[in-house]
């Protein structure tokens, strides 16, 4: 499989950097990647003028995110690896599906059935790697967890049906440990090493 991993933390030196670096080293004996890292990429989250102008008159101007939009368009699978903030993904991965997962490359409009058509079928695999600074009860039973709903109820389908999934989220980083940590990352090495 192709898959893209996709990573969205300002710090190198972050645990969530290091999360990344295990998911694309545990693919690469099994699969192709392509590691995307938004960061050091230079990727700009700011939606263009005629980006939103073309949202609903196609044909989408995705000339300044192309070499995004064709990796998304060829991938088999794809994993995000980024920290929840506010309950919610960093506004630069906000910015990427707002750019990338746009008309033409993520779905199509029915206007007029005010109904989307999903486009990447070619998505087998929608994987998340994440960390909350809060426990898991109040992510998950207060706050309803947005961030997920997100992706699972609005990108995910985006894939089509049949498409395979997993969601791996350390809860409570503003209180973990050495051990808690290297514990989660055991746990994404040894699922991403069984893909």
């Amino acid at each position: 499989m192709l898959i893209q991993v996709v990573h969205s933390h300002p710090l190198t030196d972050s645990y969530n950097h290091a999360l990344f670096r295990t998911i694309v080293e545990s693919l690469q004996d099994r699969h192709q990647v392509v590691a995307t890292d938004l960061y050091r990429e230079g990727f700009s989250p700011v939606m263009t003028e005629a980006e939103r102008q073309s949202y609903y008159q196609p044909p989408y101007a995705e000339e300044k995110v192309a070499a995004l939009t064709r990796q998304l368009r060829q991938a088999d699978g794809i994993i995000f690896c980024f920290p929840h903030w506010w309950f919610s993904m960093p506004a630069m991965l906000k910015g990427y599906f707002d750019r990338v997962w746009a008309p033409g490359t993520a779905f199509a409009h029915d206007l007029d059935g005010g109904r989307i058509k999903p486009l990447l079928t070619n998505i087998k695999l929608f994987g998340v790697v994440t960390t909350y600074g809060s426990p898991w009860w109040l992510t998950r039973i207060v706050m309803q967890d947005p961030g997920r709903k997100v992706l699972f109820r609005a990108l995910k389908p985006m894939c089509g049906p049949g498409v395979r999934s997993f969601y791996l989220a350390h809860y409570d980083m503003d209180r973990s440990t050495p051990a808690s940590r290297q514990a989660f990352a055991e746990r994404v090495r040894a699922k991403i090493t069984g893909l």
